[in-house]
């Protein structure tokens, strides 16, 4: 699983300037204010609504990828892939003659979480049919969306380069989150090259320029990695040092284009199984046609398990497909995935305005209050079919896979849930919501929205959930 940073590089600027906080229950968190920050904060108690704390909980602040807590209710029942049959190619194998075009990506929406195993399944498919060539192109099908049109300027610069996993650009007929990874491993001897495979495929199905050494055993891993692209061709290129004994060390970059990397991958993993495709592959945006039937498909995971992932990793590119996945027209652009959300969460009992050009978070005009993160995660907690799931895909401070979360002592670790949200330019975000139990079994739920401006300093996690724990421990230890 992709672990992508949230870090948002914009020309934005947003100037703002701390109202005076009325911060009971959050005395802590309330001092940021006074160093200049605009800080929005609830807490309450679910069965029967008591306030806690507050600060300016109507404020509308940026939430970064808080936005994700959003759920999304799918249009789509399994998100399939399926390679089904066109009347201008014709297949080879086993004395049959058949005419197909092998279009991923069939289903109504794209399958957020669709992985190399999956294509791998899809080929086996095809060899149990006894399939050993074909005749033809590889069609790779983003008919629904894709590539969806640039609104951030880190995914827009991510067509020609990109250091960061998290900003791939978005297609319904993505593989792997939109992102390559190469597995780095050292040489037998300290001096020589280090091994470069893929974590994918055999060999890797983009260019890998190596430049990272074998070192002693004992000193440290120094990697740094960009992805550029040249007339199509997405070239990885890794620096550093590995040493002796040191175990596979993955690196991640988003690719320039998901379908194009879908269909290298898959292409790549045809090969390896044997089965030649003579015409390569091309992206198309058109659906297959109505006489197209499949050859074999992969059932897409329940809408239960991509949540978790979604909400548990704080994963941009599941985020925003599913949030596209919920436009019912093809062609779909994130405003359009935006205001579907809008209208879910205008609909939620005392959540108030809400602005959403994404589902993830990454756009810094998305605006919301922690009212209206209370209001949805109150919503959530009062729906008992999908709370429980929906819970699960929250963070616990004392084993999350975020390790900056680990802070607090010991009733913060353990009796609170959250979602975090972090941007760094133009301005600092560092958004904070999720539930937490009290000490006598209580439900309660919390927000906390703090966003820099222009002039104030960078701002780490440890300033906002340190006092946040603080706040939060003395809640839970008074109910």
């Amino acid at each position: 699983m992709l672990r992508p940073s949230v870090v948002l590089l914009s020309v934005l600027a947003l100037l703002v300037s701390p109202l005076p906080a009325v911060a009971a229950g959050f005395e802590h968190i309330a001092r940021l204010t006074s160093e200049g920050y605009a800080v929005g904060a609830k807490a309450q108690l679910l069965d029967s609504g008591e306030v806690l704390g507050e600060i300016a909980a109507e404020r509308q602040l940026s939430p970064a990828s808080v936005t994700s807590c959003m759920p999304r209710r799918q249009p789509w029942s399994a998100g399939g892939l399926s390679i089904d049959l066109r009347r201008d190619w014709s297949l080879r194998g086993c004395g049959r003659s058949r005419n197909p075009a092998w279009r991923p990506g069939h289903g109504r929406g794209g399958d957020p979480a669709l992985a190399t195993q999956d294509l791998w399944q899809l080929v086996q498919g095809l060899r149990q049919q006894d399939i050993t060539a074909v005749k033809g192109m590889l069609v790779v099908s983003q008919w629904r969306y894709g590539p969806v049109e640039c609104i951030t300027t880190d995914r827009c610069e991510a067509q020609s380069r990109s250091a960061h996993a998290y900003d791939a650009r978005l297609s319904s007929a993505g593989v792997n989150y939109g992102s390559w990874c190469v597995s780095v491993m050292p040489a037998a001897q300290a001096g020589l090259p280090a091994r470069m495979l893929s974590c994918d495929t055999l060999e890797p199905a983009m260019v890998v320029v190596n430049q990272v050494t074998t070192v002693a055993a004992g000193e440290k891993v120094r990697l740094n990695a960009e992805r550029v692209t040249h007339e199509s061709v997405d070239t990885l290129r890794i620096k550093g040092q590995v040493p002796l004994g040191s175990v596979p060390h993955p690196v991640y970059r988003s690719s320039s284009d998901p379908a194009r990397q879908t269909g290298h991958t898959l292409l790549a993993l045809l090969e390896q199984s044997g089965v030649a495709v003579s015409g390569g592959f091309s992206t198309s945006d058109t659906p297959p046609p109505a006489t197209a039937r499949p050859l074999a498909s992969v059932e897409g995971k329940p809408l239960q398990e991509l949540l978790l992932r979604t909400l548990n990793y704080s994963n941009n590119f599941m985020a925003d497909v599913l949030s596209l996945n919920l436009v019912d027209e093809p062609r779909a652009s994130l405003a359009q995935a935006g205001q579907a959300l809008e209208a879910f969460a205008e609909s939620l009992p005392g959540h108030g305005p809400v602005t959403l050009l994404s589902g993830s978070g990454l756009t810094t005009e998305n605006r919301t209050s922690a009212q209206g993160v209370n209001a949805l995660l109150e919503a959530m907690y009062q729906r008992p079919a999908l709370f429980p799931t929906f819970v699960a895909g929250l963070q616990l401070p004392a084993n999350g896979p975020m390790r900056f979360i680990r802070r607090g002592g010991e009733t913060f670790q353990n009796h609170v849930m959250l979602k975090t949200g972090t941007l760094n330019q133009p301005f600092a975000v560092r958004s904070v919501g999720g539930y937490f139990r009290t000490q006598s079994g209580r439900w309660g739920s919390f927000s906390v929205l703090v966003n820099g401006n222009a002039s104030t300093p960078y701002l780490s996690w440890s300033e906002v959930l340190e006092p946040l724990a603080k706040d939060l421990t003395a809640m839970i230890d008074a109910y």
